[in-house]
């Protein structure tokens, strides 16, 4: 599975456990997690799949499509997002900001 320009196995992981755990087990199960979340129900792995990808480390894995809810964040050159608008409509989107 290929991963987004700039980012790593271990940035996908809670870093006090990105020492303990297995980043290859990591990367397949998030992509197995991407398989179920595809925007066409008909193509989303069904589940007794997904049990048989996750017991078994060697069968290979389909390439997930886009997710049902995915958002292109555009960031600038100090790596802080910039402020795009991602509607079609004349509807306002929230920005969510944590603490």
């Amino acid at each position: 599975m290929e991963l987004m320009e700039g980012w790593e196995h271990k940035d996908f992981v809670d870093s006090p456990i990105v020492g303990s755990c297995s980043l290859d087990e990591t990367l397949r199960c998030i992509h197995i997690g991407l398989l179920c979340v595809q925007g066409n129900p008909n193509v989303r792995a069904l589940m007794l799949s997904i049990v048989s990808f996750l017991e078994n480390g060697d069968i290979s894995l389909p390439t997930p499509k886009e997710p049902m809810y995915f958002v292109e964040n555009n960031y600038g050159a100090n790596g802080a997002a910039e402020n795009t608008v991602n509607s079609a409509n004349t509807m306002s989107i929230t920005v969510l900001e944590g603490r």
